[in-house]
């Protein structure tokens, strides 16, 4: 019963702060596209990681969002307090979400590699296809 709790309230916390970061914070800085990934609050809601992903071409750009972000979390806190219906907001922790750039890493890596069969697996298949032939007649 628990987890069903702690995975509704962070999907909503999810969905609040990117709300509240997107909406409420008018924040210059905050002038790249982001998301909040994921966030994983502890049992008793004393604590939040927030995972934020920054998509920019400019890594200059990125950190000063991530940065902006970071520096709004007392803010946002604020806001959820006033939105959330919970006796305690937990305090927030972004944290920098880089899946997505580990993943484009693993496909690079992936795209490199070639398959290759060898002869030995084509025979072994063809006995196999006229074994079946076989049990079928």
């Amino acid at each position: 019963m628990k987890e069903k709790r702690e995975k509704r309230l962070n999907s909503e916390f999810q969905r609040e702060i990117y709300s509240i970061l997107k909406n409420k914070i008018k924040n210059p800085a905050i002038s790249e596209m982001f998301s909040i990934s994921e966030v994983d609050v502890t049992n008793d809601l004393k604590h939040a990681k927030v995972f934020v992903s920054v998509f920019s071409t400019d890594k200059v750009k990125a950190q000063a969002t991530f940065e902006a972000i970071c520096a709004s979390a007392k803010a946002v806190r604020t806001e959820l307090s006033k939105t959330m219906h919970i006796r305690t907001v937990p305090e927030l922790h972004f944290v920098p979400d880089n899946s997505a750039d580990y993943g484009n890493k693993i496909d690079k890596i992936l795209s490199t590699l070639t398959y290759v069969t060898s002869p030995d697996d084509e025979t072994s298949e063809n006995e196999n296809d006229s074994e079946e032939n076989d049990d079928n007649a």
